[in-house]
């Protein structure tokens, strides 16, 4: 049992946030939010009259393995269909320790940014793993203690098929459709509480065929699992679907199957009004990557009009070779300022911005008792102080001072599952040391074989 005690604020997106209030956390749930509590026998009380006390932040589109490719000077200044087509020659050289240590690293970053539940879009399967990706994942998800509900990602069109990637790191489609079948098998828990989801991706209408799309649509529904893709990402996108697919990238998709209440797409920055009003009455989610999309200069997503049409939104860091982070509070402030470069002053507000990066998340990945600091919840929480000097003069709403002030992201106490996973600002159950050596080490290893200096 945890006792956070005084809270300076209760962060409550959907409402007036609490002041004063104690949050009693017993096993992995929320139990009681009242002035006052008597702390239970047995039960750690943590003071939190400087804290802010925030649902866990939930990430809802990543690459964890492009960790290790960050601020390559090849690519810093290219755009997404040459980004890729560069590193891919780089990536094809991921194998059994990079995976590992780069799922490590990633999660460790959303962890200590206040981030509780993440999901991954591993999409590139390069040829001789003698080790199962999904389970390399999972086995770190377990070691930093995060939620994790991971997709099992695809490419089956290689550059020889007017695709991008290297024959190397594409699948057979039949081989593709097992294994994910295999995945949801081995990893999927459908319980509201798991600790392990899995969604099966195809990469996006440029990677796959129309026909696998439609089958990871199929297994899908037949295995009650969610379904993600990019989509809607660049210009460059819209106009090769036009040229080779002879639609735009959202009716391919609804073509296939693949829009629906148990989709969501990641960017969605090209969506036309009447997509949109598509979007709305499938209740087809986005998960929103305002970082990346500025780094690779490929838009700003409509945000604003998809809250007001009802749209599912989440919030996500994207892979961290275009982010080039996994700082989730950060990019909470990325959102918010964003949506006011078009929209205006008033785009966007910072209780939106907070609704999105929790509650928002957690339902576009399939959780519908994650995001809140309510009673019979989850107990998955994140702890900021704010009595540091960048929030002084910022404490007439504490909340929004996390978004509008500050500069180092890093939450004082993280809270997954009921169970501490950052205590003190530090990682509970992995060794941060050990985490930056191992992944320095797989990215130099990548990039010297690559001959990438």
């Amino acid at each position: 049992m945890i006792l956070l005690k005084d809270c300076l604020r209760v962060v409550r997106p959907g409402g007036a946030d609490l002041a004063g209030v104690d949050v009693l956390v017993e096993k992995n749930r929320i139990t009681r939010i009242a002035k006052g509590l008597k702390a239970p026998e047995g039960a750690e009380t943590i003071d939190a009259s400087g804290l802010v006390v925030a649902p866990g932040l939930v990430n809802t589109h990543h690459h964890f393995y492009q960790t290790l490719t960050r601020n390559v000077p090849a690519v810093q200044d290219a755009k997404l269909f040459d980004w890729l087509v560069y590193l891919y020659e780089v990536w094809k050289g991921v194998d059994e320790e990079a995976v590992y240590w780069s799922s490590m690293l990633a999660m460790a970053e959303l962890a200590k940014t206040g981030c509780t539940l993440s999901t991954d879009h591993h999409y590139l399967y390069p040829r001789g793993f003698k080790d199962d990706i999904p389970k390399l994942q999972f086995e770190a998800a377990a070691k930093i203690g995060l939620r994790f509900a991971p997709t099992r990602g695809s490419m089956s069109r290689s550059r020889k098929d007017g695709g991008l990637p290297p024959d190397s790191v594409v699948q057979d489609e039949d081989f593709i459709l097992a294994h994910c079948e295999e995945t949801i098998r081995k990893f999927h828990d459908p319980a509201e509480d798991a600790m392990r989801k899995v969604a099966l991706a195809p990469c996006s209408p440029f990677s796959v065929s129309e026909k696998s799309m439609r089958d990871a649509a199929e297994l899908a529904r037949r295995h009650g699992v969610r379904l993600h893709t990019h989509l809607a990402e660049t210009k460059d996108e819209d106009d090769f679907c036009v040229q080779t697919l002879g639609r735009r990238p959202l009716k391919v998709m609804e073509d296939c199957g693949f829009v629906g209440p148990d989709v969501w797409y990641a960017h969605g920055i090209f969506f036309n009004d009447e997509e949109l009003d598509l979007l709305a009455r499938t209740k087809t989610g986005v998960a929103h990557c305002p970082s990346s999309n500025m780094r690779l200069g490929s838009g700003i997503c409509r945000v604003r009009e998809m809250l007001d049409r009802g749209i599912p939104v989440g919030l996500a860091v994207d892979g961290s070779a275009s982010n080039d982070s996994s700082d989730m509070l950060g990019e909470a402030r990325q959102a918010l300022l964003l949506q006011r470069v078009r929209y205006g002053s008033a785009g966007v507000t910072a209780k939106e911005v907070w609704g999105i990066a929790t509650e928002g998340g957690a339902k576009v990945l399939g959780y519908d008792k994650v995001g809140r600091v309510e009673e019979g919840w989850i107990a998955d929480l994140a702890l900021f102080d704010v009595m540091k000097m960048e929030y002084a003069g910022a404490l007439s709403d504490p909340s929004a001072a996390l978004l509008f002030s500050g500069y180092d992201h890093g939450a004082e106490h993280v809270i997954a599952n009921g169970e501490f996973i950052v205590r003190d600002r530090r990682l509970v159950g992995a060794d941060e040391e050990e985490i930056r050596r191992n992944a320095d080490l797989a990215s130099r290893r990548l990039l010297e074989k690559a001959g990438v200096s």
